[in-house]
C-alpha cells in the first residue's frame, strides 16, 4: 500500500523585496512587517506577541530564545536561519517554508499550519503539541525526539525524515506514510498507529512497541 503524495503551496513572494532598515529589527507587540527581506541579523532574546509577517524572506537570521506567541506568518520563507528554542506557541502559518534551518527545541504548540514545508532542517526536540497541521511536508531533516502529542495531521508527508524517539501519543497516523523515515523507536499506541503506512523493515520496530519479538527463519 502506498500513500498519495500531497502537494503543498509554497510561499508566494514578490520578485523584488527591500531589506528592512537596521533600526526596524526590534520587535513589538501587534506589529505588521511585510514585503521585505530580513538578512544576516541577530534577533535573539526578544519578546513580542501577535506580530504579523506577510511576504517576508528571512535569510541567515538568528531567533534563538525569542518569544513570538500568537504570531501570524503568510507567504514567508526562512532560509538558513537559527530558530533554536524560538517560542511560536499559537502561531498561524499559511504558505511558509523552512529551508536548511536549525529548529532545535522550536515550540509550535497549539499552532495552525497550512501549506508548510520543513526541508533539510535540524529540529530535534521540536514541540508541536496540540498543533493543527494540514498539507505539511517534512523532507530530509531530523525531528528526532520531537513532540507531536495530540497533533492533528491531515495530508501530511514525511520524506527521508529522522523520527527516532519522536512522540506521537494520541496522534492519529492513519494514512500517514512513514516508510521513508528513520527510527529505532516511536512513542505511540496501537490505536495511534492503525492505518499508518510503513516499510517491511520497520515492522520489527512497531512490534517491539507492543512487546512482540520478531525472529528470523
Amino acid at each position: 500500500m502506498s500513500a498519495k503524495k500531497e502537494s503543498i503551496e509554497l510561499p508566494k513572494l514578490p520578485t523584488h523585496l527591500d531589506e528592512l532598515e537596521l533600526e526596524d529589527y526590534e520587535l513589538e507587540d501587534e506589529r505588521s512587517i511585510h514585503d521585505c527581506v530580513l538578512q544576516d541579523r541577530d534577533m535573539a532574546n526578544q519578546s513580542a506577541h501577535r506580530v504579523c509577517f506577510d511576504r517576508v524572506l528571512f535569510k541567515n537570521v538568528a531567533f534563538r530564545r525569542t518569544t513570538l506567541r500568537k504570531t501570524e506568518f503568510t507567504d514567508v520563507l526562512f532560509d538558513n536561519c537559527d530558530l533554536s528554542n524560538l517560542d511560536l506557541n499559537g502561531a498561524i502559518m499559511h504558505r511558509v517554508a523552512f529551508r536548511n534551518c536549525k529548529l532545535l527545541g522550536l515550540d509550535l504548540s497549539e499552532s495552525t499550519l497550512r501549506n508548510v514545508l520543513f526541508e533539510d532542517c535540524y529540529a530535534e526536540y521540536a514541540v508541536l503539541r496540540f498543533a493543527n497541521a494540514k498539507q505539511v511536508k517534512f523532507a530530509r531533516g531530523t525531528f528526532a525526539k520531537a513532540d507531536f502529542f495530540r497533533t492533528t495531521l491531515v495530508k501530511a508527508t514525511f520524506e527521508e525524515t529522522n523520527l527516532d524517539q519522536a512522540q506521537f501519543s494520541q496522534t492519529k497516523l492513519a494514512g500517514i506514510d512513514l516508510s521513508q523515515c528513520e527510527f529505532d523507536a516511536l512513542g505511540a499506541s496501537l490505536e495511534d498507529l492503525q492505518g499508518c503506512i510503513i516499510a517491511p523493515h520497520q515492522a520489527a520496530v512497531f512490534a517491539s512497541l507492543f512487546g512482540l519479538v520478531v525472529t528470523r527463519d
